[in-house]
């Protein structure tokens, strides 16, 4: 009885193996401008809905588009320009807000460190120096932020309206256009016999679930300032071993965002 108790137990274990679901590991990070200075640094995407799907989303979007009798509106080019120069604006500015935050800081250690001494020694004296030093520059730094900010400022509200025209009317093609998408999915996901498997990255910016084996596209967006990272990447899903992808700016489709 033991033996066959045993022998069972195996059985069962390799069946639950042989007909369980595949695992995904999805990892999501991109290189942003190092906020502390040049270069980049990587951040991981926390929070990020990622949605495991069993059909390819453009294929559908794209068909219904084609089957559209109108174009979809496009983005001027002069829009787009001046977007880039508005987010170059900002850019400016907020380099400089850096470099402002970090004076201030400073000037707030040195203050304190000044408390602890007394006024004759000659470490205070030279504290003194390079506070008066870096006042100088704080002022200085603050009077260009508040230019750059009002330069970012006026060249965003210049663009406004133009955005939101833009916007409404992309909006309402898109209406038109992808009426039926809802009812198309549906079918897709019967013809496939595997519903969607939806989930959050964790605070590393990953994520791990669970589908049967088979042909997914794992699909997630990720809003930037002016634009929308997209992705909807086709993987292959085993039992055999986990399968596992990373989201990055490599094989992104970056979109403009109105």
């Amino acid at each position: 009885m033991r033996r066959s108790g045993v022998l069972l137990s195996v059985l069962a274990a390799a069946l639950v193996v042989a007909c369980g679901p595949g695992q995904v590991v999805v990892t999501a990070e991109i290189e942003m401008p190092d906020p502390q200075g040049e270069g980049a640094v990587t951040r991981a995407l926390s929070g990020m809905e990622v949605q495991l799907l069993p059909y390819d989303r453009d294929q559908i979007f794209d068909s219904l588009e084609a089957a559209h009798p109108d174009p979809e509106p496009e983005i001027p080019d002069s829009l787009m320009e001046a977007r880039d120069q508005v987010a170059e604006a900002q850019r400016e500015w907020r380099q400089f807000e850096t470099r402002w935050n970090t004076l201030r800081d400073t000037l707030q250690k040195i203050s304190q460190a000044m408390e602890e001494l007394s006024r004759g020694e000659a470490r205070y004296v030279a504290l003194f120096r390079e506070f008066q030093d870096l006042e100088g520059e704080l002022q200085t730094v603050e009077r260009q932020m508040e230019r750059a900010f009002q330069r970012f400022d006026s060249m965003q509200q210049g663009i406004i309206q133009q955005s939101e025209e833009i916007r409404m009317a992309r909006e309402a093609w898109a209406d038109e256009a992808f009426a039926d998408a809802f009812e198309v999915i549906d079918a897709k996901i019967q013809a496939a016999g595997m519903e969607p498997v939806v989930d959050t990255t964790d605070a590393g910016g990953t994520v791990t679930v669970q589908a049967p084996p088979g042909q997914w596209w794992v699909h997630a967006r990720h809003e930037l300032p002016y634009s929308e990272l997209y992705w909807n990447e086709p993987i292959e899903v085993s039992r055999d071993a986990p399968t596992e992808i990373s989201l990055t700016r490599a094989n992104a489709e970056e979109r403009p965002n109105l």
